[in-house]
């Protein structure tokens, strides 16, 4: 799930989602955004918050593929994405537009 907040300075803060209900060690966020690096956004948990949640700022006016990575093995996308995209490997990454 994708939450979006007009920051107002040319970034959106977009919270990226993903149910409690998945059963993992961890879970990154991995995408454009961060050159796909599959350390560098690893999504929490918290009692008041049980979903899996990262909150970034992006910059305004563009699109970014993305996905998730559960515990460095299974890739997921995200059933809220504003779109869908093929990838080099046969499969289709998430696309979020801010």
């Amino acid at each position: 799930m994708l939450e979006k907040e007009d920051l107002g300075n040319g970034r959106v803060r977009v919270t990226f989602r993903v149910s409690r209900h998945i059963w993992a060690d961890h879970i990154a966020l991995v995408g454009e955004f961060n050159d796909w690096d599959r350390r560098r956004h690893l999504m929490q948990q918290s009692s008041n918050d049980p979903d899996w949640h990262i909150a970034l700022e992006l910059e305004a006016g563009r699109c970014y593929r993305f996905r998730y990575l559960v515990d460095d093995a299974n890739w997921l996308n995200d059933d809220h994405a504003d779109r869908y995209d093929p990838n080099p490997y046969g499969e289709v990454d998430s696309v979020v537009c801010v």
